[in-house]
């Protein structure tokens, strides 16, 4: 149930959501805590009480103390060290009266050891502890819930052991503890000391306002994480967001983008990424488009001439006029299924490019290897021959594919054995300089013969009116296509010794 919330929830409201569990999960932890302070803190004064206590039992039924109020009095004054650093002691007999009481007998545990003035026994004695005189009002309630409290003792199950119970008000935290007093003969009284420790009180509020301050603090650094992760994080992601979603839709709405590609983070590297690759995703689009759109111009018209030649032959009776009409149509089927094959292989090659690696590639072996299986295969068949010259150096290293770079070299080489006359030479030259490692293929043909050198790079373009149709004019626009995948330059020209020149710049791999 959480984690479906948590999906339909934005990546600032599952922080801040996250946050506030853990903020009420530290929350429970710190009530138990605080619930757990004040009974240990309490503990740790109800040991010394009942210390105390024991001690004041004991001298009690050592000293055969009676229960009444002279010897109690008498009893008071002279066990004062027992009560040191105690608030009050009050004393009740088996009937629950009142027998002792150290605030009427002016009796300050604290003031014993720290005075030295001699109080008189006898004025000590004549004050008696029922005298209303003194007992201030606020005396009376506390000896009546005293007594109260004594009473209730008693009677439970408790009797016996030292109970602690507390006082609290706004300036004071009084901690009493009660303990009843026996001898051989059965209980014979209460004791009830007092001690008011605002430590404890101190201790509790310390902690609870350390731990509101504490809170505070980290509420405003996740308030203040939120509005940094919002403004310089979330709001980019979601211009991004937007930007595919327009682009998705075709949108002419305009995009933040530009904005973020200024950043310098790892999201302005992102939103470059995702911009160029949005772009060459729309030129490869826009590529096959076109493409498709020239290959469906380019069937067309064998197409024509294959329908009109069908129509005509059905018609003739000439033989020599059928026999022409059937090489017409065998030559437009052959230039379709061309087409058609050179276009086929041409997807295939991109689609296995976009899988193939790019490595540290040396180019005169792979060179060496080609010009060698198209001189088997032209030396004899035409009397071409086909020679490598180099600048002489060991390697030409390049960034490329191995299968790739080979394919360009064939394309030119079958291009310029295609222009060559028998018993000419068409040599591949292989020389470098400080940026490139430059490839040229140099045939001793006619050269070409378009006043605009660079359509020979079009997508089905072929200067060959008395060979048309035997090519699909698709050869030197792939060798193209994979020297600018390579990072490459191709040029076109003449020769000055006469025949067509091509020249590819492949950046040079310093290893």
């Amino acid at each position: 149930m959480l984690n479906y919330f948590l999906k339909n929830l934005s990546i600032l409201r599952k922080f801040l959501f996250i946050n506030f569990l853990i903020f009420i999960i530290i929350g429970l932890i710190t009530i138990l805590y605080l619930n757990s302070v004040q009974p240990n803190l309490i503990k740790a004064k109800q040991a010394n009480h009942i210390e105390i206590l024991n001690n004041t039992t004991g001298h009690l039924n050592r000293l055969n103390i009676g229960f009444n109020q002279d010897e109690i009095r008498n009893f008071l004054f002279s066990t004062r060290f027992l009560f040191q650093n105690l608030d009050r002691v009050t004393i009740f007999n088996n009937e629950f009266t009142l027998i002792g009481d150290t605030d009427t007998l002016d009796l300050d545990p604290r003031s014993f050891g720290q005075t030295s003035e001699v109080i008189q026994m006898d004025n000590l004695i004549s004050q008696s502890i029922n005298d209303e005189n003194n007992l201030s009002k606020k005396n009376k309630t506390k000896i009546f819930t005293l007594n109260k409290n004594v009473k209730n003792y008693a009677s439970s199950s408790e009797l016996g052991k030292p109970f602690t119970y507390i006082e609290e008000n706004y300036n004071q935290f009084i901690l009493i503890t009660l303990k009843n007093v026996s001898n051989e003969e059965g209980n014979i009284g209460y004791i009830a000391i007092s001690e008011n420790s605002p430590d404890i009180k101190t201790a509790i509020e310390e902690r609870k306002n350390f731990i509101l301050r504490t809170a505070l603090l980290v509420a405003l650094v996740i308030l203040i994480f939120s509005i940094v992760l919002n403004r310089y994080f979330l709001k980019p992601i979601k211009n991004l967001v937007d930007y595919t979603k327009i682009i998705k839709s075709k949108s002419k709405k305009e995009t933040k983008i530009d904005q973020i590609k200024k950043r310098n983070d790892e999201l302005g590297v992102l939103s470059k990424s995702l911009d160029e690759m949005t772009k060459e995703l729309n030129n490869r689009i826009k590529a096959t488009e076109n493409f498709s759109t020239d290959l469906v111009h380019e069937i067309r018209n064998p197409l024509a001439s294959l329908k009109s030649a069908s129509e005509i032959i059905s018609d003739t009776t000439d033989k020599d006029k059928r026999e022409k009409l059937l090489n017409i149509m065998t030559h437009d089927v052959s230039r379709i299924d061309r087409l058609i094959t050179d276009y086929s292989q041409m997807l295939k090659d991109e689609l296995a490019i976009s899988s193939e690696q790019i490595e540290d590639l040396d180019l005169k072996p792979v060179i060496e290897s080609v010009v060698d299986d198209f001189n088997n295969i032209y030396i004899e068949k035409k009397n071409i021959n086909i020679k490598l010259a180099t600048s002489g150096a060991k390697n030409y290293f390049i960034k490329g594919i191995s299968n790739r770079v080979e394919q360009i070299i064939a394309n030119l080489l079958d291009n310029s054995v295609s222009f060559s006359k028998k018993g000419s030479t068409v040599t591949v030259n292989l020389n470098e300089n400080e940026f490139y490692t430059i490839l040229k293929v140099t045939d001793e043909g006619e050269g070409f013969r378009e006043s605009d050198i660079k359509k020979v790079f079009d997508r089905f373009y072929s200067n060959r009116p008395e060979n048309f149709g035997e090519h699909s004019g698709l050869g030197l626009n792939i060798v193209k296509n994979l020297v600018q995948i390579h990072n490459g330059e191709i040029h076109a020209s003449n020769s000055p010794n006469g025949g067509a020149m091509i020249e590819i710049k492949f950046p040079k791999n310093y290893n």
